[in-house]
């Protein structure tokens, strides 16, 4: 459904030329759902714009749908869907009048375009609202209807830009539930950027990390977490107890004093089946554990990992 050789994109700001997007190579296979992710000015958003063909790639190659986005970035708009990080709807227009002027856009027919908006205010709990004006829809209603807008044409590609930004955990969940059955019932290919990272953890199927415009891992969340950072034992000791216990856990502890005691943590594979092992022969040797945790990385660990700093931070 993506595929990009080489894509690159530099801008000119005053004497100096800046490199947003320094070569990327991404593929995307039909009906996956992808998540890029990165801190700001990572160039993450610079390349999905040179996707949807907002933006021309300086050099590279990039064939999204099947069409080749710099030599026929209209087609490539027709075969598309994509929700940028603003509401896209007029707000003094009504909800179903906007459904349908959206799929005039795209070609369909007036009864066509009706139909799908119908289906789309079913499926997106919009119905009710379909003769209000946007401008009355609560943030979480605009965000459903920014979706609606988005498939009207049915594409088999859907770009998601930071899709639920703003909202409240009630709000964002409902939005992926919809988000998720209608990738379900059609089988779309949705690529999205996001700064919730449990989002891009529990949705998609493939984790892309972009910083300083290059891709630096690419895999599922659960085999980037474990090859980039690994689990964790974490036991808490009395201080006069932290050699005995280091000795135990191995090498590679680190120690950091908390109120209840001194903390250990160490790297370990499944740390969640060698905890209770471990807190055996501690207390076999006599060392008192004041708390003890196996805890799992996040993707924020894997970026941490990769670049000494977090997904949300910029440069």
């Amino acid at each position: 459904m993506i595929h990009t050789e080489s894509l690159t994109r530099t801008f000119r700001v005053g004497r100096q030329t800046v490199e947003a997007v320094r070569g990327i190579d991404l593929d995307v296979a039909e009906g996956e759902l992808v998540a890029l992710l990165g801190p700001n000015g990572a160039g993450k958003s610079t390349t999905l714009r040179m996707l949807t063909s907002l933006l021309p790639p300086t050099s590279g190659t990039a064939h999204v749908a099947g069409v080749d986005v710099a030599k026929h970035p209209a087609e490539v708009r027709r075969r598309i869907g994509y929700i940028g990080q603003k509401d896209g709807a007029g707000h003094n227009y009504r909800v179903r009048d906007e459904l349908v002027m959206q799929g005039r856009f795209y070609g369909m027919s007036k009864a066509d375009a009706a139909a799908s908006g119908e289906r789309l205010l079913s499926t997106l709990d919009l119905t009710s609202l379909q003769m209000r004006k946007v401008s009355s829809l609560s943030g979480g209603q605009k965000r459903r209807l920014d979706i609606a807008l988005g498939l009207i044409h049915e594409p088999a590609l859907l770009f998601l830009d930071e899709p639920s930004t703003g909202m409240d955990p009630q709000n964002r969940a409902n939005l992926w539930e919809h988000i998720m059955r209608l990738r379900a019932e059609r089988g779309t290919t949705i690529v999205l950027t996001t700064h919730y990272l449990e989002e891009a953890d529990a949705m998609a199927e493939r984790a892309v990390i972009i910083d300083h415009g290059r891709v630096i891992a690419d895999g599922t969340a659960a085999a980037l977490k474990q090859e980039q950072a690994g689990d964790r034992l974490v036991v808490v000791v009395p201080p006069p107890q932290v050699a005995q216990a280091r000795a135990i856990l191995g090498v590679g502890v680190d120690a950091q004093e908390v109120e209840c005691g001194t903390e250990l943590s160490v790297q370990v594979p499944a740390a969640s089946r060698a905890l209770p092992g471990t807190l055996a022969r501690l207390h076999g040797a006599g060392v008192s554990v004041v708390a003890a945790s196996a805890v799992q990385p996040t993707l924020d660990d894997v970026f941490l990992n990769l670049t000494g700093r977090s997904l949300r931070e910029g440069e």
